[in-house]
């Protein structure tokens, strides 16, 4: 009995006695109830109103010793074994007041002797408390004073055996109603040394322990907490997920009495075990409000404040007003082993907590420098722990902060809740924000290629091909980030991709200055911040020169825009009101747009040849140094350290050229030094070297093709690889010529521009049969040599008028000079000669075919010429 009713003093904690301690508790028990019963004769000594002779308990066995039984048993007996119809009339009253004590006695024998077995069994069984509401009434110097509601009732359907459920639901409709008296409950932990959690004290409870009837119980109990070190070391484990089961074990003296009947001071004691989801977790939250902005601290410093505010689900009944704390807010060092690093104070107010309800929290914190450990480089990841806090939040991961309790803002705030909470750090997890909208535009402008240095050393940044240009970048600035900040450098590494196929990688680690600009908010754009940097001679790495190729040749002949998508970790140094840091490894996302070539074809270059300079030569090859015009029809520079590119006529290789050291800019590039070795492979290309050759003197319209090869750029063997996969042709340039000063343009009006100005002008002397020339050297320090020579002059296209046969050499001196008289034997039978005769003392045009060998110092080379519209003077 008494089991049952203080069950529900204790929420639903069902108490439990030993098995060891029923027979002298029972016997206690029989001896309280005896003192309400007839005492005996002698007055030193109380004798229960029954016999308690277990083996005989039908009270009446025919051998029981009369003498030892009571006057009450003795009654009993008379009645069952009955007497003369005289006893009783007489003794009637007095029977039936001895049959009512008789029932009585039995029952509270069964309550008190045979049934405490039972009846536990049966509280435990038929026991229901569901706790309405738990709320904390106010916080007091060692703990806080809590109102504790719920529904008490015994449900005897709940009980298995019937037995137990008809005893008891009898034996507590008797009781009716049990009553606890002041009392104390500890709470151990037994898996922590048995550590006491927490002191209740629990006021007097009346409750009903009919079957089926609710009390509504609603107390006010004062806790106060235990063992503050050994809180904090289960606090922390279950912080930490090391708490996978938990036993709470409680412990209560509780006074008892039902009715007239006080039945002592019980004993109980419940262990309860949670495990697995039954543990409590920390409630997830939701932030609903992040606000960063600058304030001034004392002493004209600068620092940066920050608002949180955040929900949470209170899935429990219970309610309570939490007053202000105060936290240090803390990050992860290199190691878990370090301490952790202090970053911000942080301030609550007061929290209202309703039973399952949202709890609103607002949270003020301040950040008043960057610690120095902070941008500490860690040894084992090269990483400030600054750096993998900011690259975990910037990749959209989730990062964890660390809460520890400081000093409370207000005198409110009991001392024991502040030493509680300063010996308990709580990791905090904090949602990432994923960066599409962080970085918003990465691109490149005014872009300049240069080619590898021939002699850098292989690894090293100008052993590449580099770009200089203008790296334009627009950060989105969160809409939380309401300070002022600038942008003082950056640098990158930024993988290049054509058509989603990885190019290279440009290697922008270089720190570069930076400026800044902030874009305020408008429309539907956040605000962002302009930062401009300027790059010079970024390495660009080529990783596949197949994809190379593919975006050379689109640069060339696509007459489009050619896209290139750059991906890239950038790192910006910024400044703030803490001062300078570095955020690291912001990825980033654009487009670059490359204009094609010339629009798609080289036209636009407009190649010119002006002086020429022979510098050796030997029987076969003939190498020489020209000064080249060129017109750059791009918006790209260049600039060409070494560039050696092969020559071919008709797919065939007749030579090599080579640029070094030349810029190239938009427009007009004059005077670019380039040496070129005139070198036939083979036969074939001797033949088709000739070819070219001879229809270049003659004027006509000629192109020559390029071709890059593997030793193209010596340091970059595979991108003179990857050129070599297209053939570029271009006109062959033009040879600019010195002009005549003494010719006279008016003797020639209608001079055919086609005409090679190689031979400026002729003059024939009939007399003596001999013509000269005035001949024109695109050479400006080197000499030409005619060894051979064997012309025919033609008039009217097709008339001949003379032959020159000449087999001595003579000298071609730089710029103007005049040959030799040369002897023409005159075609007199033809109407050519006739021409001639008649234009004595005045000019004529005539067309020339030649076989003419030409050479610079020990090269020789004999070609064909046809010049059509030649001036002629005739003289006598």
């Amino acid at each position: 009995m008494p089991d049952e009713s203080t069950s529900p003093l204790l929420g639903e904690e069902r108490a439990q006695q030993s098995r060891s301690e029923r027979p002298s508790s029972r016997k206690s028990k029989a001896s309280t109830r005896s003192k309400h019963s007839v005492k005996s004769k002698n007055s030193d000594e109380e004798t229960p109103l029954l016999s308690q002779d277990a083996n005989h308990p039908d009270y009446g066995d025919e051998h029981t010793n009369d003498q030892a039984s009571s006057p009450a048993a003795s009654s009993l007996r008379s009645l069952q074994y009955g007497s003369s119809s005289k006893k009783k009339s007489a003794r009637w009253p007095t029977v039936v007041a001895l049959i009512v004590l008789g029932l009585v006695v039995i029952v509270i024998l069964c309550l008190g002797f045979a049934a405490p077995a039972v009846v536990e069994e049966y509280a435990k069984e038929a026991i229901v408390f569901e706790p309405t509401s738990l709320s904390i009434d106010s916080f007091t110097a060692v703990g806080v004073r809590a109102r504790i509601r719920g529904d008490f009732k015994l449900d005897g359907s709940r009980v298995h055996r019937k037995p137990v459920r008809d005893l008891g639901r009898a034996g507590t409709w008797i009781a009716r109603k049990v009553e606890s008296k002041q009392s104390k409950v500890k709470v151990y932990l037994p898996e922590y040394d048995n550590i006491l959690l927490g002191t209740a004290d629990v006021p007097p409870i009346v409750v009903d322990i009919r079957d089926g009837h609710t009390t509504h119980i609603d107390f006010l109990s004062d806790l106060s907490a235990g063992d503050l070190d050994g809180i904090r070391q289960m606090a922390n484990d279950w912080l930490e997920g090391r708490v996978g089961r938990l036993t709470v074990r409680g412990v209560a003296d509780v006074p008892l009495k039902s009715g007239i009947f006080g039945l002592g001071t019980q004993s109980i004691a419940e262990t309860i075990t949670f495990s697995g989801n039954e543990i409590p977790v920390i409630p997830k939250y939701d932030i609903t409000k992040l606000n960063f902005h600058e304030v001034k601290l004392p002493n004209n410093e600068r620092g940066m404040a920050a608002e949180v505010s955040l929900d949470l689900m209170n899935d429990y009944p219970v309610k309570f007003t939490v007053p202000p704390l105060g936290f240090d807010i803390l990050v992860q060092d290199c190691s878990p082993e370090q301490p952790y690093i202090g970053l911000a104070d942080a301030t609550t107010e007061e929290i209202e907590i309703e039973p399952k309800k949202k709890v609103h929290v607002h949270v003020g914190g301040l950040i008043r420098d960057i610690p120095k450990p902070l941008l500490a480089i860690c040894p084992q990841t090269k990483k400030s722990p600054l750096d993998a806090l900011l690259g975990d939040y910037i990749s959209g991961d989730e990062t964890t902060v660390f809460v520890r309790g400081s000093n409370a803002p207000s005198s409110e705030t009991p001392d024991w809740v502040t030493e509680l909470i300063k010996s308990v750090t709580l990791p905090v997890p904090f949602p990432g924000k994923t960066v599409g909208s962080l970085i918003r535009n990465f691109s490149l402008a005014d872009v300049r290629f240069s080619l590898p240095d021939p002699f850098a050393a292989p690894g090293t940044p100008k052993a590449n091909p580099r770009i200089s240009a203008i790296v334009k970048t627009l950060i989105g600035l969160p809409k939380e980030m309401n300070f002022p900040i600038e942008v003082g450098q950056v640098r990158a590494d930024a993988d290049v991709f054509y058509h989603n196929k990885k190019l290279g990688y440009l290697d922008l680690r270089r720190w570069q200055k930076a400026n800044s600009t902030r874009i305020e908010a408008h429309d539907d754009v956040d605000a962002g911040l302009a930062v401009d940097s300027v790059v010079k001679d970024a390495p660009l790495r080529i990783t596949d020169d197949d994809v190379f190729s593919d975006l050379v040749q689109d640069m060339v002949f696509g007459g489009k825009k050619v896209v290139l998508g750059v991906k890239a970790n950038v790192d910006v140094e910024t400044e703030t009101a803490l001062g300078k840091f570095v955020v690291r490894d912001i990825p980033a996302e654009g487009k670059v747009f490359v204009k094609p070539i010339s629009g798609g074809n080289l036209k636009g270059f407009e190649p010119q040849i002006g002086s020429i300079r022979i510098l050796d030569t030997t029987k076969s090859t003939l190498s020489f140094q020209a000064k080249v015009n060129i017109t750059n029809p791009t918006e790209y520079s260049a600039i060409v350290p070494y560039m050696n590119i092969k020559l071919l006529s008709n797919g065939t290789e007749i030579g090599h050229a080579t640029a070094r050291n030349i810029s190239v800019v938009p427009g007009s590039n004059d005077n670019l030094t380039v040496e070129a070795l005139w070198d036939p492979q083979n036969e074939k290309g001797a033949a088709q070297g000739r070819e070219l050759l001879s229809q270049y003197i003659s004027g006509y319209n000629t192109t020559i093709t390029l071709r890059t090869h593997a030793g193209s750029i010596p340091q970059q063997p595979s991108l003179g690889r990857a050129l070599s996969r297209f053939n570029v042709s271009i006109p062959t340039p033009k040879l600019t010529t010195p002009k005549n000063p003494n010719r006279d343009p008016a003797k020639d009006p209608d001079r055919d521009p086609n005409a090679p100005t190689f031979i400026d002008d002729a003059t024939f002397h009939l007399f003596t049969s001999t013509a000269t020339f005035t001949l024109l050297s695109p050479l400006a320090r080197s000499t030409i040599t005619i060894s051979f020579l064997n012309a025919t002059a033609y008039y009217n296209h097709t008339e001949p008028v003379g032959f020159i046969l000449y087999q001595f050499p003579f000298e071609v001196p730089p710029g103007v000079s005049q040959s030799p008289r040369l002897p023409v034997e005159w075609d007199i039978t033809g109407v050519g000669y006739e021409a001639v005769k008649e234009a004595v003392g005045g000019r004529l045009k005539l067309d020339a075919r030649a076989e003419v060998e030409v050479g610079g110092g020990r090269w020789r080379e004999r070609v064909w010429f046809f010049g059509r519209g030649v001036g002629a003077g005739v003289r006598i």
